[in-house]
């Protein structure tokens, strides 16, 4: 099972501090209620938190849920509106159900397909999706996409009913789902944008995008900047289109020239992207991206990647000289699990203290940990 989904930088107590925790202190309770931090309420939460899950309200789930409830309360006189309160209410409902859906097919590896819901099924970019999909799912892998038509509904013809993923968006001029996802169960509602886009991103192995408009820019160049500022999983992003077209090629152009020409991003960036001029190039450089790499977490500041199998010494040694630029201190070791991991303990690690910067290099680094043998 794939665990990119992880949270990227956990830490020993991994609950996030209360940023108005002090001035919550400060504040008197109304006149005849408690606050929610109050010893008794907070006892009574973790009361109902055990009756209702059976965890320990110590444990580390429990103090989540605990925190969470805590959090739910304190909107009420913090004077949260009618309207705040109802999009917060459905943003968590809607996290919830989406969770519940994708944990029900949690083994396969899955890819989120981008593209234009505008693209008629004669077109070049409509066959290409349609194939690269099927590949995929011939590989053994489930696909995700927004669930309307053109590039959307190409995604799912090619693998099928059965190994789609439909995350669609409440619009007023797009009312249903194409006609391979309408009335599936993994077909998921979502009313706002940027939890549909949590979902497109979270629960993917890989992003492939195929012409389209703002839309898909917006969500091609959001996957980038999630990975490129080390707030997403290393993932590959692949660029792709139809038989003769120069859309991405164009795209490339305006990366190279207005970007990396002016300094806006680093050549390394780069790295982040991949053109492949055919449905059966996005497969294999998907596939192939994890050969050896498995997945990938923060321990402070060390990244540990996690590997399928060793690397030899030789590997190794090449390794740390090429890629020195990304520790901030030590060099780069093969290892066993660190003791706060608690996932695939029988996977070798590569660790290293890394500086935080060049995620481009990361992505480079994971194309060189995949060309090594088996040690």
């Amino acid at each position: 099972m794939s665990t990119n989904r992880e949270e990227l930088n956990p830490v020993e107590n991994p609950l996030e501090p209360d940023p108005l925790a002090k001035v919550d202190a400060r504040l008197p309770a109304p006149p005849g209620l408690k606050k929610a931090d109050d010893p008794e309420i907070q006892f009574r939460l973790a009361a109902l938190v055990k009756e209702t899950s059976g965890l320990s309200p110590e444990s580390l789930e429990g103090r989540l849920i605990r925190d969470l409830l805590s959090a739910s309360l304190k909107l009420s006189p913090d004077g949260r509106t009618t309207g705040e309160l109802k999009l917060i209410t459905a943003t968590v409902k809607e996290l919830r159900y989406a969770y519940r859906v994708f944990a029900q097919y949690a083994e396969p590896h899955k890819v989120t397909i981008f593209g234009s819901a505008r693209t008629k099924p004669e077109h070049p970019d409509y066959a290409a999706a349609r194939d690269f999909g099927a590949l995929m799912a011939k590989s053994g892998w489930m696909v995700i996409t927004g669930a309307g038509d053109g590039i959307m509904k190409a995604g799912h013809e090619g693998p099928g009913r059965q190994a789609s993923f439909g995350v669609a968006i409440r619009l007023p001029f797009e009312t249903s789902a194409n006609t391979i996802i309408a009335g599936d169960d993994k077909l998921i509602n979502f009313r706002y944008f940027f939890t549909r886009k949590l979902m497109f991103l979270s629960q993917a192995e890989a992003v492939v995008c195929f012409p389209g408009g703002f839309g898909t820019l917006d969500e091609a160049f959001e996957a980038l900047t999630l990975i490129q500022t080390g707030k997403a999983s290393m993932v590959p992003i692949v660029l792709c289109e139809g038989a003769g077209g120069d859309y991405w090629t164009r795209f490339m152009d305006f990366v190279r020239e207005p970007l990396l020409s002016r300094g806006l991003i680093s050549p390394e960036d780069l790295n982040l992207l991949h053109v492949a001029a055919t449905p059966e190039a996005a497969r294999d450089h998907v596939v192939r991206f994890y050969r050896n790499y498995h997945s990938s977490r923060y321990v402070k500041d060390d990244l540990v990647i996690r590997m399928k199998h060793r690397i030899s010494e030789a590997d190794l040694a090449a390794i740390n000289e090429e890629f020195k630029g990304l520790l901030k201190r030590g060099t780069i070791v093969q290892c066993g699990p660190y003791e706060i991991e608690g996932e695939h303990l029988e996977l070798p690690r590569l660790a290293f203290t890394h500086t935080k910067y060049h995620q481009g290099l990361i992505r480079a680094l994971i194309d060189r940990i995949n060309e090594c043998e088996p040690a």
